[in-house]
């Protein structure tokens, strides 16, 4: 069942769309299998937009891999490229720009993957100035309008100066991807492939409830914010602690670049 037949489509797609540019479909394990040469650099789009199709090909042909080198802004899910039973951790290196799923901050730990430290607006530059060489970015987007025209959905965040800068660009689309407004369109004339998945409903992101810590933490900070402050909201349990202590201040602003389920 697709997601049009559940009335689950998200805006007007291209008529025969797939029929159009059928010479570039390939399926999930080709990316492992024929794309993705040894010594590559990839990026993987991140958060709820991770091209969960493909990914997970790319785990269960970990072994046919060598020495591959994997960018990634947000990893949300666990086990997946360090992830012994496959054999993964001993082909992808996964440079992580945030640290989210926990596997992934113990793999950071134990020296199994790395961490760059880094202002998510200073990212887009490393790669439009060629500071860091991409060979491939992976990313998921929604079906093609009525112009050929892709959305990146609900995760844009530093996937389109990417996929502009990669040498080339394998796209899963996903029918469940909802088409966002503004910059954050890539055209099917740059997807130099597609992988289509309309199994997989995009991934969610919940906060486990905080530790006492965290909430000590988070009690502390809610008790410098003044009335009509403005804040930045960052990534993580901490942040969206914080604000649960804010009901009582006044005329407060938000200028951030993530909204998470506190705000």
């Amino acid at each position: 069942m697709n997601a049009s037949s559940t009335g689950r489509s998200f805006g007007s797609c291209l008529p025969n769309w797939r029929e159009l540019y059928k010479a570039r479909e390939i399926k999930a394990e080709d990316v492992a299998l024929k794309l993705i040469q040894p010594g590559q650099q990839i990026y993987i789009d991140s958060g709820v937009s991770e091209p969960q199709a493909i990914v997970k090909a790319m785990v269960e042909y970990a072994k046919a891999m060598i020495d591959v080198n994997i960018i990634q802004f947000l990893c949300l899910r666990d086990k997946q490229y360090f992830d012994e039973s496959f054999g993964a951790q001993d082909v992808f290196r996964h440079n992580a720009f945030f640290i989210g799923a926990d596997s992934l901050r113990e793999a950071v730990k134990k020296g199994g993957a790395d961490y760059t430290p880094i202002y998510l607006s200073d990212i887009p530059v490393l790669f439009k100035q060629r500071r860091i060489h991409l060979d491939t970015a992976i990313i998921l987007v929604s079906p093609p309008d009525m112009h050929g025209n892709c959305s990146f959905g609900a995760n844009v965040d530093i996937v389109k100066p990417i996929a502009d800068s990669a040498e080339r660009v394998i796209a899963e689309i996903n029918p469940f991807v909802p088409r966002t407004h503004g910059d954050s369109f890539i055209h099917m004339d740059k997807i130099d492939h597609w992988v289509y998945n309309d199994s997989n409903d995009l991934l969610e992101f919940n906060y486990d409830p905080p530790n006492e810590v965290a909430t000590s933490i988070a009690r502390h900070i809610s008790m410098l914010v003044e009335d009509e402050s403005t804040l930045q909201m960052g990534i993580g349990t901490i942040p969206n602690t914080v604000l649960q202590y804010l009901e009582n201040k006044k005329h407060l602003g938000v200028h951030t670049e993530v909204f998470s389920d506190g705000v």
